[in-house]
């Protein structure tokens, strides 16, 4: 177990890097300036350029699975609530208007969130600025009211009441305004450029292409024939053909896709302006350039295209010496950041995986450009049309409604209603459903919805996936933090070392009690705040000395052995915090009450564990910290991080969070000036993460659903400079975080039953794991948090029925979720702690297979059913010739034709026999069909079967669906092409 402690962790590097990012690799603004034949200017505008960060390596070595972050942004089976989980449902909708007398809808509803058995309320607020939406927990014992709900949204002061709205009709309505947030299909336009046309007249007037050209067409879709077509059509013609004969379709990841081809659309020898084409392409959100010629012929520039409506071009060249394509995105510079990032340089040699890249790129493009002013505004007045109209609508028949129902508006439990009056009732709900249900299927059979991702798209390995460290973990975690590949966890039971596939180590007994540590190992430090109250300490161990303990295994240490670790001053601390950076010097800030106390200790070179050894054992670390100065707050903090300066002398700071505010506090003179006020009744603050923008500081500010940026300029005249810039911005969570983590590209925020994950540059949700009783042990390096699984037991189908009509807290007969069972009804919950590695969010690539540091065997990444198992779509084929590599290994391993044997487990002399195939000895290898065969086997087989499954792209991957260690020795791996092999 100790050999992980004398090997030096990239840990501490990375976790230095997960708080720096850039904005760089989004491209920059550039005046891009079109001009004639003889050089007279014709047009000019501002446009971010994305050509690849220039400053990295792509390669990668064979036998690595190279990842490049490529992820639909908002997607929408995770933002089209309204249609995934309160259509066809039983459920509430309330009318009102705020104190500005504008109108607002409220819809709640209990749902099984993803089917994961975790009841939630979802509510979606609907007013003319947009659409808010939250997520609720539910409580069998705590009643939720619709006031409660409306002050989670920030809703407070109303003009009029909340009424409840019971005509089913109001589904089709709040349909209509969710589908003002954009449509689920896109067209996009495709512009054919020949080598030197620098007009947008002399492109649109190519009546045909080159063979590249209708290459790239077949990379991208299908080409269909628009007279008799039912798709999606994307504004042409499919009656008449007066918008050409065919074009070019294709479905992506649920997203329907039609292309207006400039070589497809009708041409006229006399119109020189090609207006019918223009009218096409010209009003496409997004265009792709394809462009001939060599790199040193003059590019392509957006102001060579008269249109006020395209606003991101995609320039494409195809080199036919390597069979490749290069790209470069040009968006107008209202448009916010969206990703994936070009790689750099920005060429694909694998075109299956350069066709998933462009056609993310293009649909984030697009639903990014709906964010401008130009967009939004006119969505914003569509939506108070839209609104007004259905208040005028529904506000006459609410009048004329029982006032007794008016009344229970606001109610937490519902009165009892007579026999007569819970028929009526349960009439009208079971109308309500069947009308929601023919609407949905309705919107799907029509094509304005994407398909049911989580159960008809491929998988691909994400980065966030976790793998599972230790089963069966039964103690409470009170904090923890990672030492080497081990974790130091403080339970109930004491301080214990946990590592993967070992037994865990006593280090401290139940009578030292820590809150808060930090294990340092540059530093050779150990920092933990213990006990609580006024008896609360801050106490520094020598790593070395705890190993040398275990090691020996001469004693475990006590709260009496710990009296020589103590640091003076700090009794009475509640919170602690240090600096990320303390490659120079390690800051501690200690907050006692309202008062910070500042303690440092300077870097000594001697600081590791091959000097330390060399020390006495008897020296205690406590004499190398040294007291700074006491800086007195008005009120405690409840937030507390350090910010480090841009010279380290006198500027840095302390964000501290109390109150209803954030201030900045100068370590030097103590001064404290206001970062940002919260204006609302209550406040949950959860975390001040300090990012660092190209070395420059700045604070994400989260608190209740809000997590804002503010950018921390350097000080001036002995304060910072605290501003609004146009760097700053901020998003909104779906649910109330306990815990945010940064791991650049990525924030992921953590509540009681689910990981929320988005991008740190926009805010954008590019997934939301559901993980049932999550919780968070340990961030500061790799990611740990401990889930509960049902282990047996199965969930109860049959719900009670419920008497009369139900209030926002109360499930419906309809629509009653799968809740957990309780151990007496025959389910044994089953606490495992799981860990997502660092290096897979902030890294560049992960080796595979993984060498397992506690046996010698070749085994695969385990995979957590917490996270793993749930649906991942966004799809990101590996090269032929990665599959190749890793089919050849694997066709090796798998069949026994390595030199060392394959050891044999108990399980299994269970499994039953798989014929070996026979060897052809002209191959090399095994004797297919095909050079494409799937390469599967198992090992061991349990009765409950393995699944395996494979796709029809051949460049893909197939999703491995794994268990843990102590399971299945081997996993099952598939390997393209379109067979699938069904072991029984």
């Amino acid at each position: 177990l100790m050999k992980h402690f004398y090997s030096s962790s990239v840990s501490e590097d990375l976790g230095c890097r997960r708080g720096e990012f850039s904005r760089k690799h989004y491209g920059s603004v550039e005046l891009l300036i079109s001009s004639d034949a003889d050089g007279a200017i014709q047009r000019a505008g501002r446009f971010r350029v994305e050509n690849g960060s220039s400053g990295e390596n792509t390669g990668y070595t064979p036998g690595t699975w190279h990842r490049t972050d490529v992820h639909l942004e908002n997607p929408e089976y995770h933002t089209r609530w309204y249609f995934k989980y309160f259509l066809g449902k039983v459920h509430q909708n309330y009318i009102g208007t705020d104190a500005e007398k504008n109108p607002f809808f409220l819809s709640v509803v209990l749902s099984d969130q993803n089917n994961q058995r975790v009841p939630q309320y979802h509510s979606i607020l609907w007013r003319k600025t947009g659409t808010q939406k939250i997520c609720l927990p539910y409580s069998p014992t705590k009643t939720l009211s619709v006031k409660s709900i409306l002050s989670a949204m920030s809703l407070d002061k109303f003009e009029k009441s909340p009424r409840e709205i019971f005509h089913p009709e109001i589904q089709k309505d709040l349909l209509v305004l969710e589908e003002q947030e954009g449509s689920v299909n896109f067209k996009f336009g495709i512009l054919y450029a020949k080598d030197g046309q620098l007009t947008d007249d002399e492109m649109f007037s190519n009546e045909t292409g080159s063979e590249s050209f209708q290459r790239f067409l077949r990379l991208l879709g299908d080409t269909i024939t628009l007279k008799g077509w039912t798709g999606y059509r994307g504004g042409l013609d499919t009656k008449n053909d007066t918008t050409g004969t065919s074009s070019i379709y294709t479905v992506f990841q649920g997203h329907e896709i039609m292309f207006h081809v400039s070589t497809m659309l009708p041409y006229s020898r006399e119109n020189k302006q090609q207006v019918e084409r223009k009218r096409h392409i010209g009003n496409d959100i997004v265009t792709i350039v394809f462009q001939e010629g060599e790199e040193s012929s003059p590019a392509f520039k957006p102001s060579m295209i008269r249109s006020h409506f395209t606003h991101i071009f995609a320039l494409v060249r195809y080199n036919e010496q390597n069979d490749s394509y290069r790209l470069k995105i040009f968006s107008e510079e209202s448009v916010p950041l969206f990703g994936p990032p070009l790689p750099s340089p920005p060429v694909f040699t694998n075109h299956q995986e350069f066709r998933d890249f462009v056609l993310v790129k293009l649909i984030n493009g697009e639903k990014a450009t709906l964010e401008t002013p130009t967009f939004s505004q006119k969505r914003q007045r569509t939506l108070d049309m839209l609104i007004r109209s259905l208040y005028q609508d529904f506000m006459p028949d609410l009048h004329k409604v029982n006032n007794m129902l008016n009344r229970r508006s606001f109610s937490d439990v519902l009165p009892e209603s007579p026999k007569s009056t819970r028929k009526k009732e349960e009439a009208r709900q079971a109308e309500f459903v069947r009308l929601g249900q023919a609407l949905k299927l309705k919107t799907t059979v029509k094509g304005d919805v994407t398909a049911n991702l989580a159960t008809t798209s491929f998988c691909k390995k994400e980065p966030w996936e976790s793998q599972s460290f230790c089963s069966n973990f039964p103690h409470e975690i009170v904090c923890a933090d990672s030492w080497g590949k081990s974790l130091l966890v403080s339970t109930d039971v004491g301080i214990l070392l946990i590592d993967d596939g070992q037994q865990s180590v006593q280090v401290f007994d139940k009578t030292l009690q820590i809150k808060q540590m930090h294990v340092l190992e540059a530093l050779d430090l150990l920092i933990a705040r213990t006990d609580k109250g006024k008896d609360s300490r801050l106490l520094v161990f020598r790593l070395s000395a705890v190993q040398k303990d275990i090691e020996t295994k001469q004693m475990i240490r006590s709260k009496y052995n710990c009296r020589e670790n103590k640091l003076e001053r700090t009794k009475g601390c509640h919170l602690y915090a240090i600096n990320t950076h303390h490659g120079s010097e390690l800051r501690i800030v200690v907050a006692i009450r309202n008062k910070l106390l500042l303690v440092t200790k300077k870097y000594n070179p001697c600081d590791s564990l091959t000097c330390s050894s060399l020390l006495s054992s008897a020296e205690s670390p406590v004499e190398e910290f040294q007291y700074i100065r006491e800086i007195c707050l008005s009120d405690p903090p409840v937030v507390m991080t350090l910010v480090d300066g841009p010279t380290g002398d006198s500027d840095n700071m302390i964000c501290v969070a109390y109150r209803h505010q954030f201030d900045l506090v100068n370590e030097s003179t103590g001064e404290s000036y206001r970062l940002h006020h919260v204006e609302t009744n209550k406040v949950n603050f959860v975390a001040a993460i300090d990012v660092y923008e190209d070395g420059e500081a700045g604070l994400l500010l989260c608190y209740n659903y809000v997590c804002q940026y503010r950018k921390v300029y350097p000080f001036n005249g002995g304060s910072p400079l605290i501003q609004p810039s146009a760097y700053d911005f901020h998003f909104s969570w779906n649910q109330v975080p306990y815990a945010v983590v940064c791991a650049f590209p990525y924030i992921l925020a953590f509540t009681t039953d689910s990981i929320e994950i988005r991008l740190v540059v926009n805010g954008n949700l590019v997934h939301t794991a559901v993980v049932p009783e999550l919780q968070l042990v340990a961030s500061r390096s790799d990611i740990y948090f401990k889930a509960t699984a049902a282990v047996s037991g199965s969930s109860n189908s049959s719900s009670k029925k419920m008497g009369s009509r139900s209030s926002p807290q109360t499930p419906t007969a309809y629509e009653m979720p799968e809740c957990p069972l309780s151990s007496v009804e025959g389910e044994v919950p089953c606490k495992n702690l799981y860990k997502i590695p660092l290096s897979n969010l902030v890294g560049r690539s992960i080796e595979r297979p993984l060498k397992s540091p506690l046996a010698s065997k070749v085994i695969t990444t385990t995979t957590s059913s917490a996270i793993a198992s749930l649906p991942v779509t966004h799809s990101l084929s590996l090269s032929r010739m990665e599959i190749k590599e890793i089919a050849s290994r694997t066709r090796k391993e798998l069949l026994g034709l390595l030199d060392e044997p394959i050891p044999k487990t108990e399980s299994a002399q269970k499994q039953k026999k798989i014929p070996r195939r026979q060897s052809d000895p002209k191959q090399g290898a095994v004797r297919s069909t095909s050079s494409d065969r799937i390469i599967a086997s198992s090992f061991e087989s349990y009765s409950e079967g393995c699944h395996l499954s494979t796709s029809s792209d051949p460049n893909t991957l197939a999703n491995r669906e794994e268990s843990s260690p102590s399971s299945y020795p081997f996993q099952l791996i598939s390997l393209y092409d379109e067979d699938i092999i069904d072991l029984k």
